[in-house]
């Protein structure tokens, strides 16, 4: 048995032509999707990038593992206290380990242990190739190491190998010469004039007119983005950017198959699609950003083509990303190696048969750009905000996914009994985590109010004294530049959000 993961960076299922996307952005992927399994409703438990992969291989909800931002105390996976042993349970109870224990050789092509400083994230691996750039690589500098291990292990049984490509984060960067297959090709239809209008007066970080986190996009270093999307011909600059980065990665794993039809093992290889979150791209005002606990943000592909399993089908069923741990284990025939303290559930007769119940409910976090909770439910999503990362976001929101997949409409004041429902399950998975805690591990606390207590999320910290990104006089900067580029609007709610630099809620 031979297994591929395929990690690609901030990639919304949204903008994917086999999820319905009318620009023809993913033929590999699509090809992929026709002979396997496409999952409709899959999440991040946890976003963005760091705290999302370290779910994904412990197999443990960010609430648990304790990593649930990019800086800070957060960042840090929790130490296990007196009883880690030899090696820990870091090491002994992830999913790669386990595959260990089954006898594959377990490989990754990534520098993403580097770039967080999250070394947690190779264990369990035999072999980790760092391409060394931090994640500021483009495929042409990740493609020639796969291509490399593939030349030399293809043909091997009994190996994993995850590949992380980068090219769908921002900022977008295909080469120049590859070109704009998408030139003349129409927009998503959903951003009229109307709300583009209302994105230009937009506030926070990765906002149309902020797209290098709280300034102009940096142009110069990066081409394929518009300095603003302050019109339409900007909008499509930027789209045109995003779309390109997928089929250009496309067109890597379309090597990659090549690859694996020379060396005789393309029908015998399970071949997984997925991310690590999405990216907003215009919904709630953002772009390109991976910064709030929403649909865009934390919405992925997952797409398994396995040997032998279900052809052509589609899944609805509600379903986290660390799912995939059992589920594989189960399609292994090691099941047993399934840890009792993973929060994931295995949906093994989905791949095998093409149908299984999914999970009733979903809840997914943010801490590195605000500190958001919410609650995936029906065709409903409601998000709680405990700091809203400089965006004005209101304490609950709720949006129809059916009628509203791009989270333009804020149903709260119209649906009070379900904001109501919201909290309740949000409360109850809350309880339900606690006590979990307090079974598995010697923690019991929540991480996402360490976040808070360190001075929010740390995308977004005004503090002059903690260790912040932004900081006292770069917080002033930025409410000078709302006032300058015509939404002082936004700048007087922020101060009167935010009166005192620091302040640590919203």
């Amino acid at each position: 048995m031979r297994i591929l993961y395929l990690d690609l960076d901030a990639l919304t299922p949204s903008h994917l032509s086999c999820y319905g996307y009318h620009r023809r952005t993913s033929p590999t992927i699509d090809a992929i999707a026709a002979r396997g399994v496409r999952c409709n409703n899959v999440y991040c438990s946890d976003a963005p990038c760091l705290p999302s992969r370290t779910a994904f291989y412990q197999g443990r909800f960010g609430i648990h593992t304790g990593v649930v931002g990019h800086g800070g105390s957060a960042a840090d996976i929790r130490p296990q206290g007196p009883q880690r042993d030899f090696r820990g349970f870091t090491e002994t109870h992830c999913f790669p380990f386990q595959l260990q224990q089954l006898g594959f050789h377990t490989a990754m092509v990534s520098p993403f242990g580097q770039r967080h400083a999250a070394h947690h994230f190779y264990a369990g691996f035999h072999e980790m190739h760092n391409t060394g750039r931090y994640g500021g690589e483009s495929a042409e500098q990740v493609q020639p190491t796969v291509e490399r291990w593939l030349r030399h292990n293809a043909q091997r049984d009994q190996w994993y190998l995850h590949v992380n490509f980068w090219d769908t984060h921002c900022p977008y960067r295909a080469p120049a010469e590859y070109g704009n297959p998408f030139e003349g090709q129409p927009l998503p239809d959903w951003i009229t004039d109307d709300v583009l209008a209302q994105h230009i007066k937009t506030v926070g970080p990765h906002t149309g007119m902020d797209l290098n986190l709280f300034t102009d996009a940096d142009v110069k270093n990066f081409p394929r983005q518009p300095l603003r999307i302050d019109s339409r011909d900007a909008l499509r600059q930027w789209m045109d950017g995003y779309d390109t980065a997928i089929r250009y990665v496309d067109d890597q794993i379309a090597r990659i198959v090549v690859l694996l039809k020379a060396a005789g093992v393309y029908e015998d290889t399970a071949i997984i699609i997925s991310a690590d979150h999405g990216e907003n791209q215009g919904e709630l005002g953002i772009y390109g950003e991976h910064g709030t606990a929403d649909h865009a943000t934390c919405h992925i592909p997952m797409i398994v083509r396995w040997p032998g399993g279900a052809s052509g089908c589609v899944d609805d069923g509600l379903r986290y990303h660390l799912d995939w741990a059992p589920t594989c284990l189960d399609l292994l025939g090691g099941a047993e190696r399934v840890q009792e303290e993973w929060d994931g559930q295995s949906y093994a007769v989905l791949i095998r048969q093409g149908s299984a119940p999914g999970r009733e409910d979903l809840v997914i976090s943010q801490c590195a750009h605000v500190c958001q909770r919410s609650v995936r439910f029906d065709r409903w999503l409601y998000i709680r905000t405990y700091h809203d990362g400089l965006r004005l976001f209101p304490r609950e929101m709720i949006f129809d996914l059916v009628a509203d997949p791009h989270e333009q409409h804020d149903l709260a004041g119209e649906h009070p009994e379900l904001l109501r429902e919201g909290a309740w399950r949000l409360s109850n998975w809350h309880d339900a985590q606690m006590a979990r805690m307090l079974r598995h591990t010697t923690a019991c606390s929540d991480p996402m109010w360490l976040v808070m207590r360190e001075g929010g999320p740390f995308h977004a910290r005004t503090g002059a004294d903690d260790g912040s990104l932004h900081g006292a006089a770069g917080y002033d900067r930025y409410l000078q530049r709302l006032e300058q580029t015509g939404r002082a609007e936004g700048a007087r709610l922020l101060r009167q959000r935010y009166p005192v630099v620091g302040s640590k809620g919203s």
